[in-house]
């Protein structure tokens, strides 16, 4: 077929995109599909095959990439080693290849209406096949000390149901059903399509029963037939001790109901934890930071330092600069399924007076006259260094 000018039979520029090839393929393939011609003449559908096979093969070469140049360059799709592509080898290469042809989608559209492989049968396919129910995601905000040692909450979930009058059939009392003629109850049909490749059988949902096998011969008044309805529901749901921000629970079967008997989907709950007054958490340990006066700093003290549960003592010694941290063991936040805590670090600041009585300055002149430098660490050092 080298001889022939594949951009002309497809009706196309040189310079065409692969949009605009794909779109002319689907024009020019409907059009000469023997199936198609009003005509009933043999030597007719003789031609109109052999034109669709031209057709077919000038697109398996110019929406591969690779055949596409060497066809530009030598006009021949055969040069340089390339293999030939003819017949129903060329055609299936075409779309299974290197080519970006979809072949579900370009004989959808060709063989749909006349009893082919049309997008109406696939669709009816997708349509019966059991299908999960949809996952449901709502969020859920609790309190810090709630996701510390756990809570029992309730989420409001709208989600879809099956009828609870006829059990998602759309029947009335769920029993209101008839055996399906065309299948004979099976819920498929065998259909034959004619290509100009020969004849090709399949088994399909049958069109008449939906794929059910059944009919319903009366439908159901509470749901009018369409077997589901959307309902709001309140469902429990229990927060694990040690559960942090951002993470999720999953609860399954409670999401939307299946189709066609497939299971339900799940509800996902995503957990947000309120921020605590006092503490971070990182993980599952906490922190806290606790401002102490330059006098308790200097001489020493004992703090009572806040946890989760009660007030705790915590020994600050003498000269304790701010930003020093203590770890206080096991005052934490549990770990999800273990019997363990995190730790509960503790952050000192120093705090001097913003104002001061004129005794107290005097003071602090007398005590600043007897200190000497090497009292102060981080003053020498400074000073060292310029």
């Amino acid at each position: 077929m080298a001889e022939k000018d594949y951009y002309k039979l497809l009706g196309v520029e040189k310079g065409a995109t692969a949009d605009e090839l794909k779109s002319a393929y689907r024009k020019m393939a409907k059009k000469y599909h023997p199936d198609t011609l009003s005509s009933s003449s043999a030597d007719d559908k003789k031609t109109a095959e052999t034109k669709f096979k031209e057709i077919n093969h000038a697109y398996d070469i110019l929406s591969d990439p690779q055949k596409r140049e060497t066809y530009d360059r030598f006009g021949d799709e055969n040069a340089g080693g390339m293999g030939g592509a003819g017949g129903f080898g060329g055609f299936s290469q075409g779309f299974s290849g290197a080519s970006s042809v979809d072949f579900d989608d370009i004989l959808s559209s060709i063989f749909s209406g006349f009893g082919g492989m049309g997008g109406q049968t696939r669709s009816s396919s997708k349509q019966n096949i059991a299908q999960r129910g949809q996952d449901l995601l709502v969020g859920l905000s609790i309190s810090f000390e709630e996701a510390a040692f756990g809570a029992e909450k309730t989420v409001n979930v709208r989600r879809v149901e099956n009828c609870p009058s006829c059990k998602g059939t759309g029947a009335k009392n769920g029993t209101s059903f008839k055996t399906c003629s065309a299948c004979n109850g099976t819920g498929k049909v065998q259909t034959i399509q004619r290509t100009p490749f020969g004849q090709f059988s399949s088994v399909v949902p049958c069109p008449t029963c939906k794929g059910r096998g059944k009919i319903v011969e009366e439908v159901c008044p509470v749901c009018q037939g369409n077997a589901r309805r959307e309902y709001t529901r309140d469902v429990k749901v229990n927060i694990p001790a040690g559960i942090d921000n951002d993470q999720r629970i999953n609860y399954s079967g409670e999401g939307g109901a299946g189709i066609n008997g497939g299971e339900n989907g799940n509800l996902i709950v995503q957990i947000k934890v309120r921020p605590h007054k006092l503490f971070k958490r990182n993980i599952n340990d906490m922190f806290i930071e606790i401002p102490i006066t330059m006098m308790d700093a200097t001489l020493g003290c004992v703090i009572s330092v806040p946890t989760l549960t009660k007030p705790t003592e915590l020994d600050i010694p003498a000269g304790t600069q701010t930003g020093t941290e203590f770890k206080i063991k096991g005052q934490g936040i549990k770990y999800i399924r273990k019997n363990t805590y995190g730790d509960l670090y503790v952050t000192i600041t120093v705090e001097v007076p913003k104002s001061i009585s004129r005794e107290q300055k005097d003071l602090l002149k007398k005590l600043q006259s007897s200190v000497d430098v090497k009292q102060f660490p981080k003053q020498k050092e400074y000073k060292d260094k310029l």
